[in-house]
């Protein structure tokens, strides 16, 4: 018998739903990237100027997904989008909370984002329903980037490179992975909104386990290092921008998926350099399902001999 997907308490102001105040786990203490630990570990984040291990970006979409359900329904799991630019790192034991400004009636957009309680944006955005809905938050912001001036750790990526197509799947119990050391059964231990369609029981209108927004995540990028793309290394990355679109969805536990990834943009700042790549999932069908837009911004201050290196390559620079 299908259940209520949730029971976030959610508070109605009129013009926004918000949800309550949540302190999201991290669980990526242990993650290895490149052969060292990640920006989700204490020691690894504070030698680059963060005050502790950050909690990963795509933790919080959870957070919003009560209030798109109550937005748009069944359909928010089938064809929803969350859309999201992250401002400022969040960290265990700080409280965030989810707002989405309510569309008009009949709308399929609305503009979302998160704080903390002294007003911290955490992330801005937009989550849509539907095929036809408008350009997304990520959509706009690819039209306004600069392109990427003088780089180092990207030098030998260039825009339109494509990867191997990976095998995918997510069992309740599989470990995902270095980059991912947990299973979606200990993430559902401690995610933020719990759903009866996150587990095994057949309580969802699908009859089977869906995987949560967040964990989508997961899927597309846990076998990512086998890419081969030339990202000069080793370097430290985090999370800047980051989209999951579902467009045949939900996406079931323990079924197939193939993953498709092609660099759509590079970007940069004063302090990163940044590879857009776009992944695409498809079932065993051959239809394609989801789709995921992820900026990951390198920390140049990460890559040791990035200084020497800019000088060689950029003598007048």
């Amino acid at each position: 018998m299908t259940q209520a997907a949730f029971e976030t308490p959610i508070d109605d102001t009129g013009d926004a739903l918000v949800g309550p105040w949540r302190q999201p786990r991290q669980m990526l203490h242990a993650q290895v990237y490149d052969s060292h630990a990640s920006i989700h570990d204490d020691a690894t984040a504070q030698k680059l100027g963060f005050k502790g291990g950050t909690i990963e970006g795509p933790t919080h979409f959870s957070q919003f997904a009560p209030l798109c359900e109550r937005l748009w329904g069944k359909e928010w799991f089938e064809t929803g989008c969350i859309s999201a630019h992250y401002r400022n790192a969040a960290f265990e034991g700080e409280d965030v909370q989810a707002i989405v400004n309510k569309p008009a009636a009949g709308g399929r957009q609305a503009t979302i984002r998160m704080a903390k309680r002294d007003g911290t944006e955490v992330l801005r955005g937009t989550v849509s329903v539907g095929r036809d809905a408008p350009a997304s938050a990520l959509d706009v912001r690819l039209t306004e980037l600069k392109p990427l001036a003088d780089p180092v750790i990207l030098r030998e990526v260039s825009v339109g490179m494509t990867t191997k197509t990976q095998a995918a799947q997510m069992d309740h119990e599989q470990i995902m992975g270095e980059l991912y050391p947990f299973s979606l059964a200990q993430k559902l231990e401690v995610i933020t909104e719990p759903s009866p369609y996150y587990r095994p029981g057949g309580a969802s209108p699908w009859g089977k386990a869906i995987i949560p927004l967040e964990m989508l995540s997961v899927l597309f990028q846990y076998l990512s290092k086998q890419d081969g793309l030339p990202v000069r290394g080793p370097v430290v990355g985090l999370f800047a921008d980051q989209e999951i679109r579902l467009i045949r969805g939900p996406l079931f536990v323990g079924e197939p998926y193939r993953i498709e990834r092609k660099v759509v943009a590079l970007s940069g700042s004063k302090r990163t350099e940044s590879m857009w790549v776009r992944s695409e999932a498809y079932d065993a069908t051959s239809r394609l399902v989801a789709t995921m837009l992820l900026n990951s911004a390198t920390l140049k201050d990460s890559y040791a001999p990035y200084a020497r290196e800019y000088a060689a390559l950029y003598p007048a620079g």
